[in-house]
């Protein structure tokens, strides 16, 4: 099973980003039971660890009034859907499922027990009143970090390790792809398949392949630390940080990174169940609101460089500048978007093409 496995056409209609209402919770606690279930183990340096260290930092906010439980390394399939159901007999009043490939077996066990709340990472089924869904606009952080990339490349060739061929990641690969071709009309994106989310092993044979391939600005999509390992090895190839800041990797081949920072969101969940005004909601939140978060641009970075960067930014964060604006063509050459024109939240929430000027096709 795969983390946050997408069919183009089950996103058609989602309305994604717009909250709307639902059953709220009867009525207010003294004092909350708030699970969660990671992919991965909380120390990968990535993903499952920057879930678990907003999960801290909610518990530290709120104190005495919410138990924390949690599980990490939790298969997706049926272990998740045991592990949910133990969770919510066990006195959980809401449910933090962080990984897409546990959406059906979050709306499984949801059905059964209607009195606790589920909030689903990156899915889009609510298929009962008490399911949520949560997700970021990664792609915003990967247009930042790509005109770093496309600025600072030397080779012209840009590396992209994907996890599994999902809309999440093709919008992500194709992010990177325009926002460096914007800043380096001469740059080519190679992508190699990890297929994985977490496997340090994989995703280091990953960057070795582009490596070998001349590829000196690495991109991953992946949860481990290994890329920059990699890249730290090769000497003359930069990365960044994946959903979490990766310090330790800088200045140097670490020049930046996406950060993903759900401490509000669970705050403000959480907070709903206390207070008893807990209701469905479906949340797309990006670099406007904090959720998606660019790392402090390292010392290897030029100044003309940090400057390009900061201004793309500034962009998405004022609304003038999106990362899927037209005129687009799908890689066929099919016209996909006007002159001006932006793409909805369904088209990139279903996106299962690459944009023209990528190379190679798409694992079916």
């Amino acid at each position: 099973m795969m983390r946050r496995t997408l069919l183009a056409t089950a996103a058609l209609g989602l309305g994604l980003g717009l909250a709307f209402g639902g059953t709220a919770s009867a009525q207010a606690l003294d004092k909350a039971k708030a699970c969660f279930i990671y992919v991965g183990p909380k120390n990968d340096g990535g993903w499952s660890q920057y879930h678990h260290e907003a999960v801290e930092k909610m518990q530290a906010h709120y104190g005495d009034k919410v138990e924390v439980q949690y599980q990490e390394s939790v298969p997706e399939g049926a272990d998740a859907e045991r592990v949910m159901s133990q969770m919510a007999l066990s006195g959980c009043n809401i449910i933090f499922a962080t990984s897409f490939g546990f959406m059906d077996a979050t709306n499984n066990v949801a059905g059964k027990f209607p009195n606790v709340k589920f909030e689903h990472a990156t899915g889009y089924k609510r298929e009962h009143p008490n399911v949520s869904t949560y997700n970021a606009r990664f792609y915003e952080g990967r247009a930042v970090t790509a005109t770093i990339g496309g600025l600072m490349t030397k080779t012209n060739k840009l590396g992209y390790i994907g996890s599994y061929p999902i809309p999440e990641v093709i919008m992500g690969i194709n992010a990177v792809y325009l926002a460096a071709k914007k800043v380096n009309p001469d740059v080519e994106l190679s992508v190699v398949w990890a297929f994985s989310w977490f496997d340090p092993a994989k995703e280091a044979d990953a960057a070795k392949a582009l490596i070998d391939q001349g590829v000196d600005v690495i991109f991953s999509h992946t949860d481990s630390t290994a890329p920059l390992i990699e890249a730290q090895k090769a000497g003359n190839v930069i990365g960044f940080g994946q959903a979490s800041d990766m310090p330790e990797f800088g200045p140097m081949p670490r020049v930046s990174s996406i950060i993903d920072d759900w401490t509000p969101y669970y705050i403000e969940r959480v907070g709903a169940v206390l207070e008893g005004k807990w209701e469905q909601s479906d949340r797309w939140d990006g670099i406007a609101s904090g959720e998606v978060k660019i790392g402090e641009f390292s010392s290897a970075v030029p100044d003309d460089v940090k400057a390009k960067a900061q201004e793309v930014m500034d962009g998405i964060v004022a609304g003038t500048l999106h990362p899927f604006t037209g005129p687009l063509n799908k890689q066929d050459g099919t016209p996909f978007l006007k002159e001006g024109e932006v793409i909805s939240d369904a088209d990139l929430a279903g996106m299962m093409f690459y944009v023209e000027g990528i190379k190679g096709d798409i694992p079916k």
